[in-house]
């Protein structure tokens, strides 16, 4: 298999950790410069007619896109260690916080970050200011949501590590690092020790 991927944004930043997670060896990985809008290139948009990273080649030839659904994918065929849930309840319960937190906070993260950065304008055009920065107010009340999950529990959808805190972890890092958002600064306290104790996981170390 080969993992189309690039450096340090979030969708596959969560792919890279999942795979770290697992264990998982022997896929090949193929760096995408979107600053060099190599997905924009005919190779790739014949991958990904979107245009969008990560892309999991299969061996069969067959292109496997959108994060969440390459992680269903390597979670079928390496069910260990589990991260998406042992049975239909905790499956349902981990995938309701992994979408919300792809939703309410991932989403609003990319929004604000693509609309208000000026080094990210080659990649959203037209950029719209006033949008990106009220998409910004919104992550915050998304983590104000989070914290309050954390002040009841250790990880995003309960008592142990899944692919909801991958896709929690990716979504803060990369406000941290272009939007300079640090939830303790902003009282966020629970987020802030949690996001401590995710960093110390030798697979988000590596990402």
């Amino acid at each position: 298999m080969k993992l189309y991927t690039s450096s340090f944004a979030p969708n596959p930043r969560r792919v890279a950790i999942f795979v770290a997670e697992k264990g998982i060896s022997g896929i090949e990985t193929v760096l995408v410069d979107l600053t060099a809008s190599e997905h924009r290139s005919a190779d790739f948009l014949a991958k990904n007619p979107f245009g969008r990273v990560p892309a999991l080649e299969l061996d069969d030839g067959r292109v496997l896109c959108e994060s969440r659904a390459i992680c269903s994918y390597l979670e079928a065929i390496y069910p260990l260690p589990n991260l998406m849930g042992t049975d239909a309840q905790e499956r349902a319960f981990i995938e309701m916080a992994d979408r919300r937190v792809e939703l309410h906070l991932l989403s609003t993260i990319a929004n604000c970050v693509r609309h208000t950065h000026p080094g990210l304008a080659m990649l959203e055009q037209p950029q719209f200011a006033d949008f990106g920065a009220s998409q910004g107010e919104k992550m915050r009340e998304a983590v104000r949501w989070l914290d309050g999950e954390l002040a009841s529990h250790p990880y995003v959808a309960g008592e142990r590590f899944t692919i909801a805190d991958i896709t929690a972890w990716c979504a803060l890092e990369f406000a941290r690092g272009l939007m300079k958002f640090k939830p303790g600064a902003e009282g966020f306290g629970q987020v802030q020790a949690w996001r401590d104790r995710m960093a110390e996981r030798p697979a988000t170390a590596r990402s």
